[in-house]
Parts: structure tokens; sequence; C-alpha cells
């Protein structure tokens, strides 16, 4: 290792250390290091180690793994993973992951030990199978990047095995369309969420894209719906982790923003039924009718432009009386109160519980909508192809996975097909 040398130079002390050569030359570090030498010897100390060990923010002999979650939330999760993934990694981290491991060094963690977490979940007999699978894999991508860095050679998740027994999630069904109506009905005295369930129903829309929809994405003459961002509530000028972590909530100062939607594929014009065009064409009208009844008093929409974490450009959603001036951009927003207040997802939350208690549909949620499209159109005989770039699926392995299962009708067809494949051999 390079000696640390000190020297004062006016009143300030400054450190140097040897580097490495180029082009056969001696080269040297210095550094201002303080006012005093023992400070100046100290930083220099310091900042040979983390020359020596590549810039790396960590000894990666010593470093914990509660220490080194937190660099790969900062260095990777922030700029690779979408916000509601980041927040999903932070409390499988803050609640589960640092509680049993973060004491651990990251290089001595083993596969036994976390084998041993996930059994002991298993045996509480609280855990689905995803659930484990979830809280398991924002320390399973840590490692992969320590691997990446040069801290650790092995990942030790990568061996884990899940109790066969283990409890699976709740399995999305199928809504009927007697369901739907019902639904319908019931809903029809709480608008506009029929429109949103109408949304779902026919188009098959993630509810962040459907509460995301403003009227120019709306095309009346083509019959099209053209789905381009997604609504998504966020913190605004505080660190997500560091207010889960103080905090214990993912949310300390929040509002809704658009960002761009879930994958690149996500992006796309979609063509709906004329049913759902004239409902969203009557409620245009009714809207404008309201702006004008509320005057001044209605509350109007803006979008100013930030950046996220990222640096990527997103748009928070501000709402602000008529009557006060504002030069920010408009929102057209599909969904809003009467008086042009935002209806957001969290809004939705209202509806499910009328269909939940009132109807007595437990099963349903705003994506079995989205499962129930897909089914249906796989039924109908459409090609996963086609229902694959309708949903904005990145493959189409997802949309055989996630949302298209087998159902009596189609058992039923495989049957028939079957005996009219035999009969025509036996001709």
């Amino acid at each position: 290792m390079s000696d640390i040398h000190v020297r004062k130079r006016g009143e300030k002390w400054y450190y140097s250390f040897e580097a490495a050569s180029i082009d056969g030359k001696r080269k040297r570090i210095e550094r201002v290091g303080g006012k005093t030498k023992k400070e100046a010897l100290e930083k220099g100390i310091q900042a040979l180690s983390e020359y020596n060990n590549s810039g790396q923010h960590f000894e990666p002999a010593s470093v914990s793994v509660a220490d080194f979650l937190d660099y790969y939330m900062d260095n990777y999760c922030k700029i690779n993973n979408k916000y509601n993934t980041q927040v999903g990694n932070i409390s499988a981290i803050e609640k589960h992951l640092k509680p049993a491991f973060g004491v651990y060094k990251l290089s001595s963690l083993g596969t036994a030990a976390i084998q041993e977490f996930v059994n002991d979940k298993f045996v509480s007999g609280n855990f689905a199978k995803s659930t484990l699978e979830n809280i398991i894999a924002p320390l399973s991508q840590a490692f992969e990047y320590a691997i990446d860095l040069g801290y650790v050679k092995d990942n030790p998740c990568r061996r884990i095995k899940y109790p066969k027994n283990c409890r699976t999630a709740k399995t999305r069904e199928v809504i009927t369309v007697n369901e739907y109506n019902e639904i319908m009905e019931e809903l029809d005295k709480h608008k506009p969420f029929n429109i949103s369930v109408m949304i779902g129903w026919y188009a098959g829309l993630r509810i962040s894209e459907t509460f995301g929809l403003t009227w120019n994405d709306i095309d009346f003459d083509n019959k099209t719906i053209t789905v381009n961002k997604q609504i998504v509530k966020r913190n605004f000028g505080v660190d997500v982790r560091k207010a889960f972590k103080e905090k214990g909530k993912k949310e300390e100062r929040s509002a809704w923003y658009f960002q761009s939607p879930k994958t690149p594929t996500s992006n796309r014009t979609i063509v709906v039924s004329d049913d759902l065009i004239r409902v969203l064409r009557a409620y245009r009208k009714e809207q404008l009718e309201h702006k004008i009844y509320y005057g001044e008093y209605y509350r109007e929409l803006y979008l100013k432009e930030e950046t996220d974490e990222k640096g990527k450009p997103i748009q928070r959603v501000i709402e602000i009386e008529k009557s006060i001036p504002c030069t920010l951009p408009t929102a057209d927003m599909i969904f809003r109160k009467e008086n042009g207040g935002y209806i957001s997802t969290d809004s939705f939350k209202y509806a499910a519980r009328i269909i939940h208690h009132k109807l007595g549909m437990d099963k349903f949620d705003y994506h079995s909508l989205r499962h129930t499209h897909a089914t249906m159109l796989i039924e109908a005989g459409v090609s996963p192809k086609t229902v694959q770039e309708r949903l904005g699926h990145a493959s189409i392995q997802t949309t055989f996975d996630k949302y298209v299962h087998n159902t009596k009708d189609m058992e039923h067809e495989a049957v028939d097909a079957f005996d009219t494949a035999l009969k025509a051999k036996a001709k």
C-alpha cells in the first residue's frame, strides 16, 4: 500500500499518495485534508482506502447486509425500477430483510440462513408463496448487483427452495356477464365509477392507466383509446427510502403524478366498442356542463414539470380553484368530481367496497376486469399475439401466465375438437 504524505501549504494541510502510473509515468493524488495535520492524515487514509477499492463505497469484506441493501436501493433500484417497485422493495427490506439479516456481513450470509427464514415464514402460515418470493426478490437482486461490483462471488438466494405445500395467492376469477351487469346497475348510482369499470371491461386497461386518461386520449371518430402514461401516487421533495426507514411509511408528502407506462410495450392505441364510446361522449358533455355551472369555483387540474430520482421528466397533478390565476398547462382528466376535483385510484376503493359488501362479490378487484377481458378474447378465438398487444404486455408468455387460463367453455371446446378430429380420421 502506498504511503500517505501530508504537508502544510498556507493555512491548510494537504494529503497525497501515489496513484497508478500512466504511460509509465508516476502520478500522485493530492487533496486538501483540513486545517490540522491529524485531520489531513485521517482523510488521506480514507481516500487511499477508497482508491485501492476502485472507488467502492464499502470495504467488500466487512459491509453489512443492511448497509448494502441501502446502497442497492440508492444506486440500482432508484435508477432502474419504477416507483411502485421501489416502494415494494423498501417495504420488504425494512419490514423483513433487515430485521432478519441486517447484522450479517454480506460476504458471510449463506443459503442456509435464508432458507430457515423462508421456512419460518411458511410455518407461521401467514405468507403465500408469491409473497415470500416478493420478500426475497430484493435480497436476491441486491446480491446480483454485489456480484457485478465484485463484492461477492455468489448469490445464496439462487438455491432457495419454497415449501411444496406453501399457500398460493388468491387466484383471479373471471367476472361473468351477469355479474358485470349487476355491478354496472349498482354503480350507475355512483358515477363516474361505472365508466371506469366499463373501461376495464371493454379495454382491459390497468387501473393506473384508466385513471391517468385525459380526454385527448379518446378518439371519438376512430373509436380508440391511446395509453401513453399512467397515474401514480408518490412522494415529492422527500426521499422515499428515508421516509419509510425513519417513520415507517412509504409516503411523507405525496401527490399524483403522470409517469411513463409500466413497460415500453404498454404504449398502445386500442379500438373499443360503440357502447363505450357512446357512454364516454355523454359523460364528456355532462362534465363540460358541470364546468359551466361551477364557474370560477370549478377545480382546475394543472401539470407541473418535475424530474424523478432517475432524472426523467414526470408531471405532478395540481388542483387549484379556477378563480386563482395559474400559467401551468391544464390536465383535462376524464375522472373528475362534479366540481372538477380529481378522482383517483384511491377513490375507486369506495366503489370496490360497494361491490364487495353490497353485491357480495369478494373476488372483485379492478385487475379482475383486465383478467376477464383477456380470457374472453381468448375464448372468442382472438390470437394470443393480438391479446398481448391489446394488454400491452412485454412478452406473450406474460399473457399466458398471468391472464389466460382454461375455463369450462375452453375445456368443452377442446373435447369437441378432439372428437371431431377422431371422426375425421375414422372416415
